[in-house]
């Protein structure tokens, strides 16, 4: 569960350095590290009952999704 919090924490804090204080550099540092926090509790979760660590994989896919689009703007603005 701590590994979930954590992402769940990542989460959040990517959202308010992306949007709210608008730095897409430090956002992207962020989100590589929500990436692996979310694959290190869908592995976890898989572990204790596979289903539900299959669940966490189309959100895996959307924050891989999401990753590349911050690396993009990132880029694009710098």
């Amino acid at each position: 569960m701590q590994l979930f919090l954590l992402q769940l924490l990542l989460n959040v804090a990517w959202s308010a350095l992306f949007f709210r204080l608008r730095a897409p550099g430090a956002a992207f540092a962020e989100i590589v590290m929500l990436w692996l926090a979310i694959l290190a509790t869908s592995i976890e979760f898989w572990r204790v009952v596979p289903a539900a660590g299959w669940l966490l994989l189309p959100y895996l896919i959307w924050v891989s999704y999401a990753t590349a689009l911050n690396f993009s703007i990132w880029r694009l603005n710098a």
